[in-house]
Order: structure tokens, then C-alpha cells, then sequence
């Protein structure tokens, strides 16, 4: 089974037709200003071809987890407005998602131009588990493309979703993959099928729970694994060290330790700190030391000391295990990289995937936003993800949704 590609659907002609396209709009914000606008710029070659080809763009897309009803704060006014200022078509925003507003922009739409439905979870129906609801919501949605309407997946970060905007509109109209979709899969393909050895792996994030499944999945298929962030510290429990006040999953210490034995009989292999950045307390400006990761207790902060990053040795350890490997996939920071202090360590793993020669993958989410926090370039990776959530419940052997649904 394989999905209908964007270009086959311009093949077939879009002039004068609309074209609803799931976006991901989905951008950090300060206030109503666009923090990082990776997403959209992503987004931006998609809506181009359509509008460039003569399609009445729709675009579908939501912003933050707001709870089924219009709120100010989740509103794609500023995403939309930072769309409309990279763009070289006209882009305007409905004032609600499939009312009056929304029908009545949809209408006076010209070939050429785009509009952007207002956060599609304004709609408790939306992300509803009754299939019912989430179909009438679609049908809504359907609705404004008229009668000779088609639909483009070009949200990789939701296509784990079973919502009515990424699933549901794909069973009603002719369906069609976007190329950022599209790209994303061929990456993640590249990550399980036939990958080039050495395959390096890094994680990190706040915790090992989030990264069970896709660890366990990935135990026999990495070479090695390097793991950093605070799930560094439940790896530490697990081989007996004491980690103060570190952020520690306790519950999960027996599967780690499973995790461990299997990736040993498997060929995998974990590596851990040696040694770790402590601080005196979570705050940018707090006291902080480096001490051998089995010593986290025997630093000047006692048991109270907090792990905040990997300390220099493990970075440099981190990094020729990076430098060394045909493949890297990085999915999680390896400390609070917000607080300069403790920024080093993400650091040295971005500038490792700069300098291999490797085939390199950030994994979206926190990777993507620490690599731009810290002033790289989006060109000096392989690929960054569009879709942290996505990319791991793809390594992890799930069916995601929203690409089921495509393929027919």
C-alpha cells in the first residue's frame, strides 16, 4: 500500500478547487509573538505549490492543548499572521474553525490564496474518542471544500493523532501526502530499514517513562545508545548509584535493569555518564560542580544536590561515539539547556551531529528547539523532525493514524 503524493495530486489539476491542508502550526509563543517558527517555514513549500498551481487553500491546524472551546492564548492569529509575512501569496485567518466566519471567508476565497481555520481544538470534537463526533466535526470541515474538494496531509506532528482533522477527513475526501510527511517517513525508514552502521542513538528528556517503549524497540537495532537528560539518573539507580535529589523514577529502576541485561544479550550497548553537572537547587543562576556519576551524593550539595546536565567527560565521550557513526538519531536534551549553565552538554551533542559525516537525524521537539535555541543552523543537520511525538511512536513500531489513513 503506498499514499498518493502531493505532485500527483497537481498533476491532476487544482485551479479553482479547494484544498483542505492539515498544517502544523503548532509554534511556541511568547505572549503573541512566534518564538521559533520552524513549523511554519516547514509548513510553507506545500501551500506554495497549491497556491502557485491556482488551489483555494484551506488550512487546518492547532496550537497548545486548548480544552474543546475558543481561548485567547491558543489562538493561530500569531502563526498565521508569521505565515502571512513569509509568504509569497495571500494568507488570512477565519475567526472561528467551520462556523459562519469560517464559511463565509472559505467562500469569497480566490485561486491563489490561502485562509487558515482558526485552532481546529477550539472544537471539543476535534481530539474526541466517539467516532461519531469526531465524523460530524470532519463532515464540517469536508463541507467547505465543495463539491471537487481533496485533502494533504503536511502535519507530520499529528499524524499520530486519530483527530478528525489528520484522520477522519482523510476517509471523506480524496487523500494526498504533503511533502514534509513525506520526508519525514523516508528519514524514519532510513532509521529501521537498512540502516548504515554504526547506528548511534542518543536520548534524553525528563524521563525514562516517556522512552520506554521506543528504548525497548530500539535494544538489538542501535549499536549503541547514549543516554543523558534526567532519565540519566534512573539509569544510574539502576546500577545501584545513589543520585540525591535528581530527578528519579524509582518505578521504573526494574525495567531499566531489564532493559540493560536484554541490550547486552542483544549486541546493543548503553552507555551512561561518568560524570555529572550538580547543582544546589533548579535555578539558572544556582551553584553548581561536576562529579563522577557515582558520587552525585558527595558533592558540596549533599543529598540535596540536583543533576542538571552530563558533565565534560561524558560530552566528549558522547561526541567520538557520535563522530564515529554512519547513522545518529538524537531525540531528548542532555540537561536543562534553557540555563546557560547548563547548556554544555546539548551542546556537545549538536556540534558532534555537525562534524560527522554520518547520516543525522534531531528528532523534533525539545532537540529541535534546544539545537536553535543554542544558534545552529537547521541546514548543518540532516534532518530535523517536524514531529518528536510522531518520530518516537514511528521507532517505537506503531501505526500511526494519520498515515494508515493515506495509504490505500
Amino acid at each position: 500500500m503506498t499514499s498518493h503524493t502531493l505532485n500527483e495530486l497537481i498533476a491532476e489539476g487544482v485551479r479553482g478547487r479547494y484544498i483542505l491542508v492539515r498544517s502544523d502550526l503548532n509554534v511556541p509563543l511568547d505572549g503573541s509573538t512566534v518564538t521559533d517558527d520552524g513549523r511554519i517555514k516547514a509548513s510553507l513549500p506545500v501551500l506554495a505549490k497549491l497556491t502557485d498551481a491556482g488551489a483555494r487553500v484551506l488550512v487546518t491546524a492547532h496550537l497548545g492543548r486548548p480544552k474543546g472551546a475558543p481561548e485567547d492564548k491558543y489562538s493561530l492569529r500569531p502563526a498565521a499572521d508569521r505565515l502571512a509575512e513569509l509568504a509569497g501569496f495571500k494568507v488570512t485567518l477565519a475567526a472561528d474553525t467551520v462556523g459562519d466566519a469560517a464559511k463565509s471567508a472559505a467562500a469569497s476565497l480566490q485561486d491563489g490564496e490561502a485562509l487558515v481555520l482558526e485552532n481546529v481544538r477550539f472544537d471539543a470534537r476535534e481530539t474526541s474518542k466517539d467516532d461519531a463526533e469526531r465524523g460530524a466535526f470532519a463532515d464540517e470541515l469536508v463541507a467547505l471544500t465543495g463539491s471537487n474538494g481533496a485533502y494533504v496531509d503536511d502535519a507530520f506532528g499529528a499524524v499520530h493523532r486519530k483527530h478528525a482533522s489528520v484522520y477522519d477527513v482523510a476517509t471523506r475526501l480524496p487523500s494526498y501526502q504533503g511533502d514534509l510527511v513525506h520526508t519525514e517517513v523516508e528519514v524514519l525508514r532510513k532509521l529501521t530499514t537498512d540502516t548504515q552502521r554504526p547506528y548511534v542513538v542518543v536520548l534524553g528528556g525528563s524521563k525514562v517513562s516517556d522512552k520506554l517503549a521506543v528504548i525497548a524497540n530500539l535494544i538489538g537495532k542501535a549499536d549503541t545508545i547514549l543516554v543523558g537528560g534526567g532519565m540519566l539518573f534512573t539509569f544510574l539507580a539502576a546500577r545501584g548509584h545513589k543520585v540525591a535529589s535528581s530527578l528519579l523514577e524509582e518505578d521504573q529502576i526494574p525495567v531499566v535493569q531489564d532493559y540493560l541485561k536484554r541490550a547486552a544479550d542483544a549486541g546493543t550497548v548503553f552507555v551512561v555518564p561518568t560524570d555529572v553537572v550538580v547543582a544546589e537547587k533548579f535555578a539558572a543562576d544556582a551553584a553548581h560542580e561536576t562529579v563522577a556519576a557515582d558520587a552525585i551524593e558527595g558533592s558540596s550539595f549533599g543529598a540535596q544536590g540536583i543533576g542538571l546536565d552530563i558533565g565534560p567527560d561524558t560530552a566528549a565521550a558522547f561526541a567520538e561515539q557520535i563522530k564515529g557513526a554512519r547513522t545518529v538519531f538524537w531525540n531528548g536534551p542532555m540537561g536543562v539547556f534553557e540555563f546557560e549553565a547548563f547548556s554544555a552538554g546539548t551542546r556537545a551533542i549538536a556540534q558532534a551531529l555537525t562534524e560527522t559525516d554520518g547520516f543525522t537525524v534531531v528528532g523534533g521537539g525539545d532537540s529541535a528547539a534546544a539545537v536553535r535555541t543554542l544558534g545552529f543552523a537547521d541546514d548543518q543537520f540532516g534532518h530535523i523532525s517536524t514531529g518528536g511525538g510522531a518520530s518516537l511512536e514511528y521507532l517505537e513500531g506503531k501505526e500511526l493514524p494519520g498515515l494508515s489513513v493515506l495509504d490505500r
